[in-house]
């Protein structure tokens, strides 16, 4: 079975990769999570859009990578509100996604969501906190951030 993958798959691929993958793992593994689509020819301008966006989120070169890294430890102002009880406990946690959208809201950067070394579970409650970055092989950039109650 041929498929394009959407997103980055251990041991197989990166977006925009024509994979040929047994039939079993691509229909019941890789088509229902949304990691592949079924290599069409229409789906070759898929395949364009994806690589531009991936382009676009990508650190082009280690001088990048280093401006970047500036950047972000030099940012603040880089708050993410959530729910709460009223002893500080948040209602679930805070995840790679929301750094992300925060990080866009306070300077504009796209940053991808991998590239943030945060372990699930380890933002809990209100309070600053500080996340890895990981720009370019062997730069890595310290994020603060705040989380407030909404």
């Amino acid at each position: 079975m041929k498929l394009i993958l959407t997103a980055n798959v251990d041991n197989l691929g990166v977006p925009g990769d024509i994979v040929e993958v047994k039939a079993g793992y691509g229909r019941n593994y890789l088509l229902p999570r949304g990691y592949a689509i079924v290599a069409t020819r229409g789906a070759e301008k898929q395949i364009e859009g994806i690589k531009r966006a991936q382009e676009a989120r990508q650190i082009r070169d280690l001088d990048h990578a280093r401006e970047v890294k500036e950047e972000l430890e030099n940012l603040s102002g880089v708050t993410i509100s959530v729910r709460t009880a009223e002893s500080g406990k948040m209602f679930g946690s805070v995840t790679a996604d929301n750094i992300v959208d925060a990080v866009k809201k306070a300077n504009g950067r796209s940053l991808d969501k991998h590239s943030i070394k945060l372990r699930k579970g380890d933002v809990k409650a209100t309070g600053v906190y500080s996340v890895d970055v990981q720009l370019h092989e062997g730069i890595v950039a310290s994020l603060s951030f705040e989380v407030v109650s909404a």
